[in-house]
C-alpha cells in the first residue's frame, strides 16, 4: 500500500506557538492509505549513445605507485611518468548476455582442464565487482606519446582510418589458445579471430603502425625494420621521441604480409606461462557455439591516457562521400 505523507501546513510547527488554550499536538506521522495503489506506466528507455562507455573505460585509480597487490599480482607495463600518455588502439566488443553465457562456460571448461595445473584463469569478462567488461582486439602495443603529440597523432590517425575507406565488419571466433604480452609477464587465454572480408584487419594495422611510426613508437606484430622513419632517441624521462615526417596525410605503405593469424581476442589471463601440457588441455576444449558468433565493429577506439576517442568506420565509399569526404 503506498504511503501518503500529510501536507506541510499539518507539521508540528504549530507545537511551537504559545497558546494556553490548547495543548501541543503530537507530531504528524506517516499513515498508510488503504486505497490500492494505481500501476506506474512502464515506458521503455532510449539505448545509450554508442561512446556512452568511453566515458568511464578508466578504473578508478587506487595508488599513485605501482603495486601488483592490488591487481593480482600484476606489475604495470608502461610506468607512470609526468607528461607521458600511454596509448592504445584497438577494436572493442560489448558481448550481450547470451553471448557472455557462451564465454563464461568456455572459462569453466578451461578451469576444469586445468585442475591439475599451477594455472589460475582470472576472467576478463567481469571485474571484481561482478561489472561485465569490454573485450577487444588490439591494433596497437601499448605505447606511449607525449604531451605535445597527443592531438597531432589522434588528427593523423583520424584521417587515416576516414580515407581508408574501410568498412564495418565481422569476425567468428575460431580457436582457443595461449599468448604472451611482449615482456611475458602475462599470459592470456585467447580466442583466434577469422580473417574478415577486404582483409580489414590487417589494413587497419597498416594504418596503426604506419602512424605510430610518425611518432617513433614502435608497431604490433610487424618489424620496427619496416619502418625506417623510426628515430628511437630517449628523452630524459626514457620515452622514445621519434621524429615524424613532414607530410601527415602521406599514403599507408601497403604490405603482402597476412597477420590474420595473430589477431585474438582476449578473454582470460594468468601469471604463469601455460606447460606444454596445459595448452593441449586447452586446445582440446569443443568450442561449440563459440565458433556461431558473430563479432561486429563500427568504429576504431583510440585511448590516449584516459580520453577514450571513437573513430567510425565509414559506411560510404569514397566516391559516394566525395574528395574531401563529405
Amino acid at each position: 500500500m503506498a504511503l501518503v505523507q500529510y501536507s506541510d501546513s499539518e507539521s508540528d510547527t504549530d507545537d511551537r506557538r504559545s497558546s494556553s488554550a490548547s495543548p501541543p499536538r503530537p507530531a504528524k506521522r506517516l499513515r498508510q492509505d488503504s486505497r490500492p495503489s494505481k500501476p506506474k506506466e512502464t515506458s521503455s528507455l532510449p539505448a545509450l549513445p554508442a561512446n556512452f562507455h568511453d566515458l568511464y573505460a578508466s578504473s578508478t585509480r587506487v595508488s599513485v605507485k605501482d603495486d601488483p597487490s592490488l591487481h593480482g599480482g600484476r606489475k604495470r607495463v608502461i610506468p607512470h611518468v609526468e607528461g607521458n600518455w600511454p596509448t592504445h588502439l584497438y577494436l572493442e566488443w560489448y558481448p550481450s548476455k547470451p553471448e557472455l553465457d557462451v564465454l563464461n562456460n568456455i572459462i569453466s571448461q578451461v578451469r576444469n582442464q586445468l585442475g591439475q595445473s599451477n594455472i589460475k584463469v582470472h576472467s576478463l569478462l567481469q571485474n571484481d565487482l561482478g561489472v561485465y567488461l569490454p573485450l577487444h582486439i588490439s591494433l596497437s602495443r601499448p605505447v606511449v606519446l607525449v604531451t605535445e603529440q597527443r592531438q597531432q597523432f589522434l588528427d593523423l590517425y583520424q584521417k587515416a582510418i576516414v580515407h581508408s575507406d574501410i568498412r564495418p565488419f565481422h569476425v567468428t571466433l575460431e580457436e582457443l589458445d595461449w599468448v604472451s604480452n611482449y615482456e611475458k609477464t602475462r599470459w592470456f587465454l585467447v580466442l583466434r579471430v577469422s580473417k574478415p572480408e577486404n582483409d580489414s584487419l590487417n589494413r587497419l594495422l597498416r594504418i596503426s603502425n604506419q602512424c605510430l611510426a610518425s611518432f617513433g613508437q614502435p608497431p604490433l606484430y610487424e618489424s620496427a625494420a619496416k619502418y625506417p622513419s623510426l628515430s628511437r632517441g630517449k628523452d630524459k624521462s626514457g620515452t622514445s621521441r621519434g621524429k615524424r615526417k613532414e607530410d601527415p596525410q602521406r599514403e599507408v605503405t601497403e604490405s603482402t604480409m597476412d597477420y590474420s593469424n595473430f589477431f585474438h581476442i582476449s578473454i582470460g589471463w594468468n601469471l604463469e606461462e601455460p606447460s606444454p601440457q596445459d595448452r593441449v588441455r586447452v586446445s582440446s576444449i569443443d568450442l561449440g557455439k563459440v565458433k556461431e558468433l558473430k563479432v561486429h565493429f563500427l568504429s576504431v577506439k583510440a585511448k590516449i591516457g584516459n580520453t577514450v576517442s571513437n573513430i567510425d568506420l565509414q559506411t560510404k565509399s569514397l566516391e559516394e562521400r566525395g574528395f574531401v569526404g563529405l
